[in-house]
């Protein structure tokens, strides 16, 4: 079942918001105020639209987040039943230090269609379109992905490029891309914008590899869908205790693999307004009674890829 292409302009309001809000704190070193922000004007935004929707990727559990929390109901508790998935503020570090790359990102599908992730680390590997269907696996090592990739192109690893989170957990990663002599291109927050860049080819990025939160491989699934890549995930457990997170959600296989399908079954839209000036949308340019924003839309059924701009009075 598609979703009604009326709903993508009051999505791109709620991100616009988000964003706009967020903003307000760019560059005064208080991310908590600046994803209080996101979060408040986001969640505003969402309860004028005319829908029955739920939080299945939020601000963390009720008693966690005062506002997005995972299962509270939001819109006018009438029309279509929606499961949503937010990241009000992608990037609370990029927008505190007044960084690029800072989103505000919310994905829309039908009840049912989202993968209920737990907020843990996930396992991620993801590639762009028009290559071999399962081409890479989280069980191949470096070398053998990179080898795939490298056949499939018709390119050597020097002309490879991969982008990953810069963490201290990458360190075999990295050194298995340096010893291929793969570019990389490193990140140091901003996941979803992070692993989506492999669906641009103006970002020059072959794959994307690495663990971050789960939350956000979702939502980048969710644009990975509409554009046509491939994903692959899994969930990586710290303790018993988000183990249990886990089976709360209905999460059986705790050791699953999970492609693009199994994460975003159906329909889906997926709309990340900039906060600051970043790699796919510029950020909330203040005019005084108005604000200038930049969103990058995507919507499965229609295949809706577009950057929308708008202004916006306050």
């Amino acid at each position: 079942m598609s979703i009604n292409k009326n709903f993508i302009d009051l999505f791109i309001k709620s991100t616009e918001r988000g964003a706009y809000g967020a903003s307000l704190h760019k560059g005064k070193n208080d991310k908590i105020s600046a994803d209080q922000a996101a979060v408040d004007q986001m969640r505003k935004q969402l309860n004028k639209v005319k829908m029955k929707g739920r939080i299945v990727i939020g601000e963390g559990e009720m008693d966690e987040a005062p506002m997005l929390y995972i299962n509270e109901e939001i819109g006018t508790k009438n029309g279509d039943e929606l499961d949503i998935a937010v990241d009000p503020l992608e990037g609370t570090n990029f927008t505190a230090k007044n960084l690029p790359n800072a989103l505000s990102v919310i994905a829309v599908s039908k009840k049912g269609n989202l993968l209920r992730a737990p907020d843990i680390y996930m396992e991620k590997i993801a590639v762009g379109p028009n290559l071999p269907k399962n081409i890479i696996d989280l069980d191949f090592n470096i070398e053998k992905n990179i080898s795939l990739i490298c056949k499939a192109k018709n390119i050597n690893p020097k002309n490879i490029t991969a982008c990953v989170l810069k963490r201290e957990r990458h360190a075999e990663i990295i050194k298995s891309l340096n010893n291929l002599g793969v570019k990389i291109k490193f990140i140091s927050d901003g996941d979803v914008s992070g692993v989506i860049s492999v669906g641009f080819k103006e970002q020059k990025v072959d794959i994307y590899i690495g663990t971050g939160g789960a939350p956000e491989g979702v939502l980048a699934a969710a644009a990975l869908k509409c554009l046509g890549c491939q994903m692959q995930t899994r969930l990586k457990f710290s303790n018993n205790i988000e183990k249990d997170k886990a089976k709360k959600l209905g999460i059986i296989d705790l050791n699953k693999k999970y492609f693009i399908e199994d994460m975003v079954k159906e329909d889906v839209i997926f709309c990340a307004t900039g906060v600051t000036d970043g790699d796919f949308v510029k950020g909330i340019k203040d005019n005084g009674n108005t604000f200038i924003s930049e969103t990058l839309v995507l919507h499965y059924a229609s295949k809706t890829n577009k950057i929308v701009k708008n202004e916006i009075k306050k």
